[in-house]
């Protein structure tokens, strides 16, 4: 297959369907599901073929924000269970 073929073909059902998506919506909502559901950004970005992580990064970014909280989260466990403690925590250890 011809990639023009199967975007018309893929707008032929669509507008039969009378949906209005067009075929590159595709790979932005599959890059943007592969992101909620924590994927690594640098394998979407492999996947999608971009040649930095940084245009992955301008693109999706906002499909990523749980992102800040589960690695504000993370960090804090893994520096308490090594030890080191940050604001009231610390104060009280004193």
């Amino acid at each position: 297959m011809v990639p023009d073929e199967i975007t018309q073909s893929f707008a032929d059902v669509v507008r039969w369907l009378g949906l209005s998506v067009r075929f590159h919506d595709l790979r932005h909502g599959n890059a943007s599901q592969l992101g909620r559901m924590g994927v690594p950004t640098k394998v979407i970005g492999e996947r999608l073929g971009h040649s930095s992580v940084t245009i992955t990064l301008d693109v999706y970014s906002h499909v990523l924000p749980g992102m800040h909280p589960e690695g504000a989260a993370r960090m804090d466990s893994a520096l308490r269970a090594a030890g080191v403690a940050f604001g009231a925590a610390a104060a009280d250890a004193t």
